[in-house]
């Protein structure tokens, strides 16, 4: 896919930069030919001398090299190459591509580009989550630029979150994606989606509950992926413990009917996705105070039915979305299961894995899914969620265009 692609790779000032020489190796493996643009503050971290001698091309670093200008110039060597790369991108690097700021051959270059730019923010988590760097990153996406993590990971500094650069495998896919769809790089823009995720929580007491062992992992990587792919995304979230993925609007619940009423405000739209693991009972009556033991052994549950919000969204008769997509967790006759999900549930398509013990499905970073259509199934190679979320993203937005 990479043969005789020309990538310049911009190459900013941090402590991910060493990540970059990888990202060269595994990009000419592929048959790709690479140049880069080193910023005055990414040689703090790599050298010259080890980028040149990877690319086997001079590195281009002065905006203001008469040699250069002659052979080339900075708006040249931004439109020689099929695509820009910057990884890492920095904060400062962010800041100047939404401003349209120029004041180096880095930031030049990135302005005078017709070709299009993918970036693998990588910064310290209190700036990735600064309002300003969001703001930046909302102006990049809105003019066009595609973004490639960042992942949630300890920093440098000693802290854990958002803001680590994305590994050299994921760059390479997102580079793969976009130059196996040239054409279109945001499909789902000007369009609204809705995705569920994580586990409910159905109160006993005022201490216990009942759920599930979901860890939200594949809901919001979808979510992040249609946020990538330029919608305009809600995520309806039950309790998890990872971070809400930046550019999305995310809505915190707890019980299946608090998220039935959050999916219903949010619509209309495109899209809705239901990948939360939604409790299908909760208790009856649930106890004013904490339930004590007692010489009488356990107390006696009742149990009632929670809404079905999948059913429920699937079978609107005004507003419902134009592509309905359930999820089926299921330990045993995984594609027989699913198949009978959707023509109970009335969706347009059940995305299905197996979460049986030893499967690493919940809470696990990879996934194995069978797309369920009423046409057919597609089994997919397992693969990182985040993985399985662009592509059925990229799916959805296929049938979306075709509808």
């Amino acid at each position: 896919m990479l043969v005789g692609k020309r990538i310049l790779l911009v190459i900013g000032g941090g402590i991910a930069a060493y990540k970059s020489l990888e990202l060269i190796r595994r990009l000419q493996d592929r048959g790709a030919t690479v140049r880069a643009i080193l910023t005055k503050a990414g040689t703090e971290f790599v050298t010259p001398l080890s980028v040149g001698s990877l690319t086997g091309d001079k590195v281009f670093q002065e905006l203001f090299s008469l040699t250069d200008e002659n052979d080339m110039g900075h708006i040249e060597l931004s439109r020689d190459a099929d695509l820009m790369v910057v990884a890492p991108a920095t904060a400062d690097l962010m800041a100047k591509m939404a401003n349209g700021h120029s004041n180096d051959l880095a930031s030049t270059a990135l302005l005078a580009t017709d070709k299009r730019v993918l970036i693998a923010p990588a910064m310290n988590v209190r700036m990735w989550l600064h309002p300003a760097t969001q703001r930046n990153l909302a102006t990049l996406r809105g003019d066009g630029v595609s973004v490639v993590g960042p992942n949630d990971g300890s920093m440098a500094c000693g802290e854990f979150g958002p803001g680590r650069m994305a590994e050299v495998p994921e760059i390479i896919a997102a580079i793969e994606a976009m130059m196996a769809n040239p054409a279109v790089s945001h499909p789902l823009k000007g369009r609204k989606v809705v995705v569920t995720s994580g586990p409910t929580r159905e109160a006993i007491d005022p201490v216990r509950y009942i759920s599930n062992h979901s860890s939200g992992k594949q809901g919001h990587a979808i979510a992040r992926a249609a946020a990538e792919a330029g919608a305009e995304v809600t995520l309806v979230t039950g309790p998890v413990a990872i971070p809400d993925p930046v550019g999305v609007n995310v809505v915190h619940v707890e019980s299946a009917r608090d998220m039935l009423a959050a999916v219903e405000k949010a619509l209309p739209a495109a899209i809705a996705v239901f990948a939360a693991a939604v409790a299908d009972w909760r208790v009856a009556d649930v106890a004013g105070g904490k339930i004590k033991k007692g010489a009488g052994g356990p107390p006696s549950l009742a149990f009632v039915e929670n809404p079905d919000i999948l059913a429920t969204v699937a079978g609107l008769k005004a507003g419902r979305p134009d592509l309905v997509v359930g999820f089926a967790a299921e330990t045993d006759n995984v594609i027989d299961n699913a198949r009978a999900k959707l023509a109970r549930k009335g969706c347009d398509l059940i995305v299905a894995n197996d979460v049986a013990t030893g499967t690493g499905t919940f809470g696990g970073d990879a996934n194995t899914v069978h797309l369920v259509t009423p046409d057919g199934v597609e089994t997919w190679a397992r693969q990182s969620k985040d993985e399985v979320a662009r592509a059925l993203v990229a799916r959805l937005a296929d049938r979306l265009g075709k509808t």
